[in-house]
């Protein structure tokens, strides 16, 4: 074969994600390429991605109550919404870094108390109208005051003050935050268009890669590609259709059949079974997921620091793990920093212990079956894994009530309501950014609702100094300290981190990153990956 025939063949290869950029570089080192040549010759491969078709996701996630509220999104499906048809400030790369999005360049003071972003020039909303700072003050303001029901509202609350002028956003924080570039990323602040200092949070319009056309909460969203996009290489299929399929074998059925090029939220027990398809892909990305059991502190029994500690030492970790997951991830220690995040504190392992379960089980005085809700909504196996919890409470003479949820409205009825539960969360890169969504005192989804006491009140004083010490020794034995009150005294049983296991038709091609801050390529599939021809 000649060398360039050769070449073509890889480079058609490459571009329909049959091999890696690796392979191909070394393919052509082989051909007689020098290093240089080789990859650029890659990177040109890699650009050269397929354009048009439907590219369809089928999702683990979707209820009949979810809105195009950015403010409001609790669930895999709607993220992924929200990134089709917006963007924010800044985004979390394929290669797990920070870079800018909707802002051009990002300057902080001296002291991390103002942070200046300055917007990209030409960028449109779908209605045509420009993107200019007032719009990202409007967008801002919807998650930020005392009526609103927005998650993000604790992500926001240090913040006292923004204001625009002309293609620069200044935001001033009541004490320093060197992780803020971080928080505009999140998922809840999508930029929206403003009329008189208000958005239209329901009208589901933004900058995004593609127009929302039809939208059946819980059913599926569809969005036909923007032909204004800002970003070049990107947003490749003419229209991108999420449907929402809670069952994991409906799902990995769609996905065999051809109803479907990709899903996320494969199950454990059937990945080696659906990898052996010659026509399908399987995706496997370590990251910050992980599944937990939060306790509501404030609903008795979980009121009680012992039983919360019984539960903790009466869990099998390492079964969960290996049951459960099989193998596709590790124990958890009760907190919800794991390696991949920023100032993770190694700290001893929490072991199923049911001598010490029963100890505290006995201090606290109760008696009875103790309720706890599942539904396989929350993750795949979350009700076998909620049994195997109560098999091995009971090891420590603790009786625990299994109630099988409705996975429809899960996260509406169940989640942040009953007493315990099932949960996930996709985490986050940074420590702070984790504890701003879920564990600090004036978040919305604090979904333990651990507010009070002074173990809480040392928590969120430490965060606050944390967030505002600019030395990074300092800051780390702060860190190790939340987690180390968090994993005592908190309502959170986090007993496994999970792999984002997603399978993908050998018809769509991507790069060789792909994102693990979140499945589907950090829930942004629709606009990095692409049908082959």
């Amino acid at each position: 074969m000649k060398k360039e025939t050769y070449l073509k063949r890889q480079a058609a290869l490459l571009t329909a994600g049959q091999i890696d950029r690796r392979q191909f570089i070394m393919g052509a080192l082989a051909a007689g390429v020098i290093l240089p040549s080789a990859m650029t010759m890659a990177d040109t491969a890699m650009a050269m991605a397929n354009k048009g078709g439907t590219l369809k996701f089928g999702k683990r996630h979707g209820s009949t109550t979810d809105s195009l509220d950015p403010g409001t999104y609790e669930n895999g499906f709607m993220t992924q919404t929200g990134y089709m048809f917006g963007n924010h400030l800044t985004e979390v790369g394929e290669d797990g870094k920070l870079r800018p999005e909707l802002a051009e360049s990002i300057e902080a003071s001296d002291d991390a108390t103002m942070w200046t972003f300055k917007l990209r020039s030409g960028v449109e909303f779908h209605n045509g109208k420009a993107l200019t700072g007032e719009d990202v003050v409007a967008s801002f303001n919807h998650h930020r005051g005392e009526d609103t029901k927005s998650a993000a509202k604790g992500l926001l609350s240090a913040v006292t003050d923004i204001k625009a002028d002309g293609n620069n956003v200044t935001f001033t924080l009541e004490a320093p935050n060197a992780d803020f570039p971080y928080i505009v990323s999140d998922y809840h602040i999508v930029i929206m268009p403003s009329a008189d200092g208000k958005v239209d949070a329901t009208a589901g319009i933004g900058t995004g890669p593609y127009i929302i056309e039809n939208f059946e909460p819980g059913v599926r969203v569809i969005g036909k590609r923007n032909p204004n996009y800002f970003k070049e290489n990107a947003a490749h299929a003419d229209s991108v259709e999420l449907i929402s399929l809670l069952d994991v074998t409906a799902r990995q059925n769609a996905l065999m059949n051809g109803e479907v090029h990709a899903i996320d939220g494969v199950d454990p027990k059937t990945v080696a079974l659906l990898g052996r398809n010659p026509n399908i892909e399987i995706l496997e990305r370590t990251g910050t997921l992980h599944y937990t059991f939060p306790m509501r502190v404030s609903i008795a029994p979980f009121d009680n620091y012992d039983l919360r500690m019984a539960l903790k030492l009466a869990v099998n970790r390492q079964e969960l793990v290996d049951k459960i997951l099989l193998g596709h991830g590790a124990v958890g220690n009760d907190t919800p920093i794991s390696p991949a995040t920023s100032f993770y504190a190694d700290l001893p392992q929490r072991e199923f212990d049911p001598e010490k379960a029963a100890e505290h089980y006995k201090k606290s005085g109760h008696s009875g079956a103790i309720p706890l809700s599942a539904a396989d909504a929350a993750f795949a196996g979350a009700v076998d894994a909620a049994q195997l919890i109560a098999a091995s409470a009971k090891q420590a003479g603790i009786e625990i009530e299994v109630v099988r949820e409705p996975k429809d409205g899960y996260w509406s009825n169940v989640w942040n309501k009953k007493g315990w539960c099932a949960c996930y969360w996709g985490g986050r890169p940074t420590s702070d950014w984790m504890y701003a969504s879920a564990y600090v005192n004036d978040t919305e989804w604090n979904d333990t609702d651990w507010r009070t006491g002074a173990a809480c009140d040392r928590f969120n004083e430490l965060v606050k100094a944390a967030r505002a010490e600019l030395d990074e020794t300092k800051r780390a034995a702060m860190y190790k300290e939340t987690q180390e009150i968090l994993r005592d005294d908190g309502g959170a049983l986090v007993p496994m981190f999970a792999n984002h296991i997603m399978g993908v038709s050998k018809q769509v091609g991507h790069s060789e990153n792909v994102a693990a801050n979140w499945e589907m390529d950090g829930n942004k599939a629709h606009e990095r990956w692409w049908l082959n021809a």
